[in-house]
């Protein structure tokens, strides 16, 4: 596949110019990385959440995990994972578990952690498990533009 049609258009649109990274079948955000030779402070990896409003997206590095108690200060509301079955719904032209960090281009509000804003270049999940999406950090902070921003990410 490369990359789900909906990603691909959402970055034409967006001017943002972008490179695939092939890398070998993975399961995990973190394996990706391994597999693509990419720092794990450099993926921007994506987790489905749910919550009063609906779903969103938390969007921070492989190399760290979500703070649940630091996420839900920072968006005043309770949140919690969202199932598999709830998030092939959302994305139904990615592959299950290979969720692009641009929830916007799903519709999805998004809150992403600010220890990626130091990065310049950003890796995520394409739409399948055997590609990245390329882009540099500068390119990767306008695509989070209109995202909340703040600390909610612990070292793994």
């Amino acid at each position: 596949m490369g990359i789900a049609i909906t990603l691909a258009q959402y970055l034409i649109d967006g001017g943002i110019e972008y490179d695939l990274v092939p890398h070998p079948h993975t399961q995990t955000a973190s394996a990706s990385a391994l597999a693509s030779h990419v720092l794990a402070d450099s993926f921007a990896k994506a987790v489905v959440l749910k919550g009063g409003d609906g779903f969103m997206l938390a969007v921070l590095p492989a190399s760290r995990h979500i703070q649940f108690d630091e996420l839900r200060r920072l968006l005043g509301t309770e949140v919690d994972m969202a199932n598999e079955e709830q998030i092939e719904t959302l994305f139904i032209d990615c592959e299950p578990g290979s969720v692009p960090a641009l929830g916007a281009a799903y519709g999805l509000n998004v809150v992403v952690d600010d220890s990626l804003a130091q990065q310049p270049d950003i890796y995520f999940e394409g739409g399948d498990h055997a590609n990245l999406v390329h882009v540099s950090g500068t390119s990767f902070q306008k695509l989070m533009m209109d995202a909340r921003h703040g600390r909610f990410a612990g070292l793994v």
